[in-house]
């Protein structure tokens, strides 16, 4: 049994040798590196999207083509 792991052991390392000695060289194909995934986008919260207030806003003052008054005014209690 030790035998056996021995030549294992020994087949091994001159294969791994063997395959660096190829890399260095050239000879061997290497593998290719992978690319960094894109991250995605941020996700942001629309009360801290500028310019999704900014429109809230101007929507808010602009009169609705439905509505003859405009915005609605608070009422003078």
């Amino acid at each position: 049994m030790l035998k056996l792991l021995l030549v294992v052991v020994i087949f091994a390392a001159v294969t791994y040798l063997a395959a660096r000695a190829l890399q260095r060289s050239g000879q061997a194909p290497t593998l290719p590196r992978p690319r960094p995934r894109p991250q995605p986008p941020r996700i942001v919260a629309p009360d801290d999207d500028e310019e999704f207030l900014r429109d809230l806003e101007r929507k808010r003052k602009r009169p609705h083509p439905k509505d003859p008054e405009g915005p609605a005014k608070p009422d003078p209690a």
